[in-house]
């Protein structure tokens, strides 16, 4: 959802900008494609690069724990007990529990229950980067629309009001999600987009008028 707001704003705003410098249709619409090409390969590369630092950290700590596991078994039996006891299971239960699991998969054991690592939650960086660029296209891809479908003079109007209410939607869809206020999203990502494209429009604009 964060990676579409971005996609909706930034292509929303440039094209608006590129349209207050009064340049022709087709070099706004050459500039809104060229931001959003790079904004998904932006998105792309740098939810990669992050997700790959989170898994080099997992790969090392995961080396550390087999290597501690190697050094001292009985000692991380005791450890992952522990763990248990913190949980509420009773001293015996807990060596009976981590004794089971440690005959089974240790790693797997300490990596889940020591350092909060699973399959499922494990760091993934192509899929993260992939659809981090999937959603700012996704979402830069309305006001493009919106632009090449509406006729000359209602292009700058169909650019903002598309734009404008699909963050209004998915500032909805985000707090209804998470339980928040909706009025309070709606309103913070409304006004937030609003005045991204005004702020880029009046930059157009004024170098617009000085270079024209």
């Amino acid at each position: 959802m964060l990676g579409a707001d971005d996609g909706i704003v930034s292509v929303a705003s440039i094209a608006i900008g590129v349209i207050a410098t009064g340049a022709a249709r087709n070099a706004v619409f050459v500039a809104a494609l060229a931001a959003l090409t790079a904004g998904a390969m932006s998105m792309a590369a740098g939810e990669y690069v992050s997700v790959s630092s989170q898994r080099d950290t997992e790969l090392g700590d995961l080396a550390q724990e087999r290597d501690e596991l190697d050094r001292d078994p009985a000692g991380e039996s005791r450890e992952l007990a522990g763990i248990y006891r913190q949980r509420g299971l009773s001293p015996e239960l807990a060596s009976q529990v981590a004794a089971a699991l440690m005959a089974a998969d240790p790693l797997a054991a300490h990596a889940r229950d020591e350092l909060g690592l699973s399959e499922t939650t494990r760091a993934r960086p192509l899929q993260a980067g992939l659809s981090s660029a999937a959603s700012f296209i996704l979402g830069g891809t309305l006001p493009l629309v919106a632009f090449v479908a509406a006729p000359t003079s209602l292009a700058t109007a169909a650019v903002i009001v598309s734009a404008i209410t699909a963050l209004v939607i998915l500032g909805i869809a985000g707090a209804r999600a998470g339980g928040a206020p909706l009025l309070r999203a709606a309103l913070r990502v409304g006004v937030g987009g609003t005045l991204a494209i005004a702020v880029t429009a009046g930059v157009g604009r004024l170098f617009g008028s000085a270079t024209g």
